[in-house]
């Protein structure tokens, strides 16, 4: 049924789409003809929950503008936003077109400073196609049109005023300020795919094992219409915790009956039809309290229907009946919703996960957190016609539930509350200088918007119940924190200070006065710390340290056995048989862990330059004895080492780094490293780390007689990045030379493992090679010319305003062994790779690989592996960076004649760790090892994946502490059609090829070296070391200073220059390029990186 349905489906594509082709256009050269350079199908794309991508019409490419038709310009104030309405639901690559870049570049709302937009009436029917006239190739090489699709909506004002403007403008005079597209009238490589590839088939080689997985079969589900209804309460813009008290009222709970699901924001479901309904809830009058005077507690609440959502429609995609539109995403999120509501009212819910209070497994990390064990679930569809639940243990850090004083000195890492007291008063760094913000001070502000209650002796039931949030903390303490108390007896008011008014009320005589006065929401309303408690169940925003993480790890590696354990003991507390709300519904889930048939692939030899080690199924081989695949490029000549001590640190002298070097040299010969200059200048640098990497520069081209360095080396005291991202950046970028750093404490101790295991990335540094899969033909695991380009993006810290880093690698061999990278700023947040960054990186590289690895052809199949997105992207990433990943190759083939873009067999596949998925082997199974995770090569193709397309999970890493997570990887383009034997099999044994491993990864490479050249992006970051790392609130202060803006504007003053020179330095901080790598001796083809 599945087949036939999918069949149906194409053979309409094609009638639709040569419906579209054969509408009568003039001739590609004519002047008056552009072509789409891209589908404008919808962005509507996957979940969490396997949501198959949309097939919008109006996306095939290619449709063309009639001939005659006049372009005339419309030019708009650059100071005003571009002139779509972001109300109305434009195609998705029309609004992309306007957003993609903004605000990835500074000053890069590239329609206000490098376009012009064109309108083109067509009449009949009306429909608006928009030019984007590039001036200086900034983001592209030519000018691109969009069609929109505004066939069968009303028009914006907007849009109608510039369209008769359009109709009344003579023809442009300049011909130059419109440029033509000179598009091949074959639109082959933007004729790109809407849906995922459907699965092939499945993989027959190594041996058949039973695996259980963590995931629970829906034994029953109903077939109901469920009412969906849109619930407004207020103005809407109340908050969460005053949304939930009206909705448990007593008047709207007997306003709308029994049985609800309700998100806890804007929509509710029932079995019932009501209709509309709207009524008021008195909280005053339900809580029996007399209302306050001029101040109501009376709210409106609206309810009216919004869908009806027919849950057989689950039933009928799986049967293969329909295809996924809607109605099916409505329905699994119906269910998603539904199996939150019960856990949701007795534990703390974030997201999918719930932690339940009275839990006794927690750890605390120090700063005043704590981490937690809970439970995990989410529903799906899956592979075999049904609905699956994942269920999983679950880690997440929370606020500890301390008093706040005692909150304040672990957050700050004082000693006691007086010292916090002290280290909070502003600080003057010099006579000239301004008074400013203590340290402390600012580490406190991480306490900003936690909830607390107060305590003291004397308080009122009501004061005791009342729960409170931090506004902010005050640099007055509470002796000189002043507010008018009125006598209620006398009316009188005077003016008392918060120490006063605890010791004449209460009797209280405050242990610690000299700290900070806690502000809340509530205007004039302060407390003094001491008598502030922290509620529990608030989860930790930001970004813990080393030692915290150091902790967490210990906290939440569990073996598979304990995670089993766990996983059990969250079924208990989630307790599915007696929810009454999924009894209510119909919903029946079994408790057996599913069983699955699973493939073992069989784990490959491993080659180095003289022999074989055959790591067998324990996924570890030894590098000593063995000599290098492939060494250094050229002998190691011109090379030196610095030694950067520290006061207090373990530091090192000049005759320790003596010995080490030796040993260092000796043991890379050992390993096949050719060496020529074993005795490099050794020198002890100064404190500035960047003075360092110049001073040890000048000695060796000193020595050479004016030729860069090869590598230098550096010894440092201690883990201090911001210390090892200064010395990468001086050599990255101002040198170009590629750098070594080692710790002294590693240093002093010279094991032959920790030496072998650095020489690794040093010989990889130096254009060697370490090992590659054996048993293979010279060009690997391909019969044709391949090159694979691996892509992540890395975003910032909860808070920070540090840009998102993409990096992009390519391999530079054969074999895919050796990976170049490139890495770029990509805006705040921005997930998806921009054109230009797209454009800027990969045209050099694929020239590259053009050059040393093609002979000047480009290759036959190309595979994009991508990380980090999630399943809702995945159309983003075929209609946006596959797209342009196509037309960098288009514009290569047109500057070389030996070569053809169109012959290019793409395979696109994103491979994600970001999932609650675990194997559980049978004991004595030969896919379990001795701690029962499961072997490298286990494979699981069926139960949990998706019902129709082409995804799987492989174990392909020996897990050497926990519990092994493998990687999902999501086919979304196959034009290569590699079989799942050789795709699958490819994929686990590139795995063993990682450069600087001796066992397989569990990610494959290609990805794995983005991850690693995004990270080390960072450090090639436009912005001074004095300024010191990123702070945890940068984006909460530049909240508040555009609010204070928005306020001087509207009375109309200015900002203060402080202020202003601080908005402007985080707006700028969110599009600032990076440094540009100094590649005058090809450092960039280097893996510098690793």
């Amino acid at each position: 049924m599945a087949g036939a349905a999918k069949k149906r489906d194409a053979k309409a594509r094609q009638a639709g789409r040569s419906e579209r082709t054969d509408t009568a256009a003039p001739p590609s050269d004519s002047p008056e003809v552009a072509r789409m350079d891209g589908p404008t199908g919808s962005s509507a794309g996957d979940d969490a929950r396997g949501r198959r991508m949309s097939n919008a019409p109006g996306s095939r490419a290619g449709s063309a503008i009639r001939a005659g038709s006049v372009a005339h310009p419309i030019l708009f104030d650059p100071a005003k936003k571009p002139p779509l309405n972001k109300n109305i639901d434009y195609p998705a690559n029309v609004y992309n077109m306007f957003s993609q870049y903004y605000p990835s570049r500074n000053s890069l709302n590239f329609l206000n400073h490098h376009g012009t937009i064109y309108y083109f009436p067509k009449v009949p029917p009306l429909s608006i196609h928009l030019v984007f006239a590039m001036e200086d190739g900034i983001l592209a090489k030519e000018a691109r049109i969009v069609e929109g699709m505004f066939l069968d909506r009303p028009k914006d004002p907007l849009e109608e005023a510039a369209i008769e403007a359009a109709k009344k403008m003579p023809p442009d005079p300049d011909p130059k300020k419109f440029r033509h597209l000179n598009v091949d009238t074959d639109t082959h490589q933007y004729d790109l795919p809407t849906e995922c590839v459907n699965r092939p088939g499945y993989n027959s080689s190594g041996q058949a094992v039973l695996v259980n997985i963590n995931s629970y079969a829906v034994a029953k589900f109903p077939d109901l219409v469920v009412y969906q209804y849109d619930i407004l309460i207020g103005s809407g813009v109340e908050k969460r915790g005053l949304v939930t008290k009206i909705w448990n009222s007593k008047t709207l709970q007997s306003e709308i009956g029994k049985g609800w699901v309700f998100d806890g924001n804007r929509l509710g479901w029932s079995m019932k039809d009501i209709g509309n309904r709207q009524f008021t809830v008195d909280l005053d009058e339900e809580q029996g309290t007399l209302a306050r005077p001029g101040r109501s507690n009376s709210h409106k609440v609206q309810i009216r229907p919004s869908t009806k959502i027919n849950l057989a429609a689950i039933q009928a995609y799986l049967n293969g009946k329909m295809t996924m539109d809607n109605s099916v995403l409505q329905a699994i999120d119906f269910f998603d919703h539904l199996m939150r509501v019960t856990p949701s009212k007795k534990m703390y819910t974030l997201k999918r996960s719930f932690f339940d209070p009275k839990m006794v497994k927690r750890e605390r990390l120090g700063g005043g957190v704590e981490a937690m064990k809970g439970v995990y679930q989410s529903i799906r569809i899956a592979h075999g016609g049904r609905l699956v639940v994942n269920v999983d243990v679950s880690n997440c850090v929370f606020y500890g539930d301390y008093p706040m004083e005692v909150m304040a000195t672990q957050v700050t890492g004082s000693a006691n509350a007086l010292i916090c007291g002290e280290m909070s008063k502003k600080v003057k760094p010099s006579f000239r200088e301004a008074e400013k913000e203590s340290l402390t001070f600012l580490k406190l502000k991480k306490l900003k918007k936690i909830r607390f209650r107060v305590r003291y002796r004397g308080a009122s039931e009501k004061v005791l119940k009342q729960v409170h949030m931090v506004k902010d903390f005050s640099q007055e303490n509470c002796y000189n924190w002043y507010f008018q108390q009125k006598d209620r007896e006398t009316g009188v008011e005077k003016k008392t200070s918060i120490f006063d008014y605890f010791m004449d009320k209460y009797n209280i005589h405050l242990s610690h006065p000299t700290m900070c006065v806690v502000e809340t929401m509530r205007r004039g309303i302060a407390f003094p710390m001491e008598v502030c408690y922290v509620e529990p169940g608030q989860k930790y925003p930001y970004k813990i340290d080393a030692v915290q993480t150091a902790a967490m790890i210990k906290f939440a590696v569990t073996r598979p056995k304990e995670r089993r354990e766990g996983i059990e003991g969250g079924l208990a507390l989630l307790n599915w048989a007696e929810d009454p709300y999924i009894k209510n519904y119909g919903l029946k889930i079994s408790t057996d862990m599913l069983e699955t048939q699973a493939r073992l692939l069989a784990p490959p030899v491993v080659q180095f330059a003289k022999t074989q080690q055959k790591p067998g199924y324990s996924g570890r081989w030894r590098l000593d004895g063995q000599q290098f695949l492939l060494p250094n490029k050229h002998d190691l000549v011109h090379w030196g080492v610095c030694i950067i001590n520290s006061v207090g640190r373990d530091n090192l002298d000049i005759a320790g780094a003596s010995t080490f070097i030796r040993t260092f040299v000796n043991t890379y010969k050992g390993h096949g490293g050719r060496v020529s200059n074993a005795n490099p200048p050794i020198m002890e640098g100064p404190a500035d780390e960047a003075q360092c990497v110049t001073d040890l520069f000048a000695r060796i081209v000193a020595r050479t007689g004016g030729i860069k360095p090869q590598i230098m080396v550096f010894l440092l005291a201690g883990k201090d990045s911001i210390c090892y991202e200064r010395i990468k950046k001086s050599c990255d970028c101002r040198y170009g030379v590629v750098s070594q750093c080692m710790q002294n404490a590693h240093v002093k101790r010279g094991q032959g493992q920790y030496i072998s295991n650095v020489l690794m990335k040093f010989n990889a540094k130096l254009g060697g090679t370490t090992s590659k899969v054996g048993g293979k033909p010279p060009g690997g695991h391909f019969k044709t010319p391949t090159m694979i380009v691996g892509a992540d993006v890395s975003h910032a810290s909860p808070g920070s305003l540090q840009p998102s880093m993409a990096a992009l690698t390519c391999s530079m061999d054969k074999t895919c062994c050796r990976y170049a990278a490139a890495c770029e700023s990509n805006g705040h947040r921005v997930e998806m790779v921009t054109q230009f960054n797209l454009e800027d990186m990969l045209t050099p590289l694929f020239r590259q690989w053009m050059s040393d690895v093609g002979m000047g052809r480009m290759p036959q199949q190309f595979f994009y592996f991508r990380d980090g997105v999630s399943e809702g992207q995945y159309q983003h990433v075929i209609q946006q960076e596959v797209k342009h990943i196509k037309r960098i190759w288009r514009t290569l083939d047109e500057s070389n004649k030996y070569v053809n873009y169109e012959k290019i067999r793409f395979t696109v596949i994103v491979a994600s760790k970001r999932h609650h998925i675990r194997f559980f082997p049978k004991e004595r199974s030969p896919a379990a090892d001795k701690n029962m995770n499961p072997c490298p090569g286990v494979l699981v193709e069926k139960d949990v994946t998706h019902p129709f397309e082409y995804d799987f999970y492989l174990n392909s890493h020996s897990a050497i502490q926990g519990t092994a997570r493998p990687t999902h990887y999501h086919v979304l383009m196959d034009e290569a059609k590699m079989p799942p034997n050789e795709l699958q099999n490819m994929i686990y044994e590139h795995c063993y090829q990682y450069m600087r491993s001796t066992t397989p990864v569990s990610l494959f490479p290609a990805v794995y070296y983005a991850h690693l050249a995004s990270k080390r992006a960072v450090s090639h970051e436009n912005r001074p070391a004095s300024s010191g790392a990123h702070q945890f609130n940068e984006e909460q202060q530049r909240l508040e200073l555009i609010k204070l803006k928005e306020e001087a504007d509207r009375e109309g003053k200015k900002l203060s220059k402080t202020n202003s020179e601080k908005l402007n330095r985080f707006t700028e901080a969110e599009s600032r390029p990076l440094l540009r790598m100094k590649n005058d001796s090809g450092i960039m083809w280097d893996m510098w990186y690793i």
